[in-house]
């Protein structure tokens, strides 16, 4: 499965009957997935489809989804109020008498009464309606599978990157190993010299402290348990990046644990060289991050 990055965007836009509409659908970094929907007036009923389509494929972002429709073709129909007219016919009945050579009720004289005559957009029947929502809903479909595409080809450029820094981090590993300060005789040369410093600022210090005293230098001096972890955290993030998917999260605490173990290592040197390798893993080790948050 493809590695997503969760920033996107895609449009469909196309015509149905007299209607025309478009799609656009835009998508950012989010904890989790946030769909919010401008739809038209009218066309709230498409909010459970969107839902439901985008949720198929995403599992995380903050998306935008907007619907934009515009008649073509105004279509006017007349509609006659009935109840006024009856009312008309019925006052010209009761006053026949009354009037004086009545003039015959004309068009144009029925178009002169307020009210008698109103002109509205003509509504399409239910047939266009359907047809018209049915391709709405298939733009929608192209649109999501565009914004999919668009994810997916980031996706591939951050996996290139990430992998780029994994391998880093392996490479600065093995610098801290392969370090001479970290040789056998060195770590006993320098624990040598550093309880002599000890024996003689307290010639007093009991048998126990002194062991104690040793043990912690020893202790201070060992990176095996450090290079170990980041050796095992390298595996499992090259596992997470090979097996694609919503990986996002898994790889972010991968990075938060890659930086705790660059932490001890800086904080445990007594090497200019693994000093300045765990520098550099740090500086890495942000920016594996700071790009993980792109990810799905």
């Amino acid at each position: 499965m493809a590695l997503q990055s969760m920033t996107g965007f895609a449009r469909s836009e196309g015509t149905s009957g007299r209607y025309r509409w478009a799609w656009e659908l835009r998508s950012v970094n989010g904890k989790g997935l946030d769909i919010r929907m401008r739809l038209p007036q009218g066309m709230e009923a498409f909010e459970n489809e969107v839902r439901r389509l985008v949720s198929q494929f995403v599992t995380r972002g903050n998306l935008q989804v907007g619907l934009t429709v515009q008649v073509s073709e105004n279509r006017v129909e007349a509609v006659l109020n009935r109840d006024a007219l009856d009312a008309v016919l019925r006052l010209r009945e009761e006053l026949g008498a009354d009037l004086v050579d009545p003039a015959p009720l004309t068009l144009d004289a029925l178009m002169s009464i307020r009210g008698l005559v109103e002109f509205k957009e003509a509504a399409d029947d239910a047939e266009a309606i359907a047809r018209r929502d049915a391709d709405i809903l298939a733009g929608l479909e192209q649109a999501v599978h565009a914004l999919i595409d668009m994810r997916r080809v980031e996706g591939d450029a951050l996996c290139r990157l990430l992998s780029d820094q994994v391998t880093r981090v392996e490479e600065l590993a093995l610098v801290v190993e392969a370090d001479p300060s970290r040789q056998p005789d060195e770590i006993a040369r320098r624990l040598e010299s550093q309880m002599a410093a000890l024996v003689g600022a307290a010639a007093t210090l009991d048998r126990d402290r002194l062991y104690a005293e040793a043990a912690l230098l020893a202790t201070r001096a060992d990176l095996r348990e450090e290079i170990d972890r980041l050796k095992a955290h390298v595996t499992a993030a090259r596992d997470l990046l090979a097996m694609g998917g919503p990986v996002g999260r898994k790889l972010d605490f991968i990075a938060q644990e890659f930086n705790r173990e660059s932490n001890t290592i800086c904080s445990k040197s007594n090497s200019v060289a693994v000093t300045s390798a765990g520098i550099e893993l740090k500086v890495v080790i942000d920016q594996f991050r700071e790009q993980v948050q792109n990810l799905e």
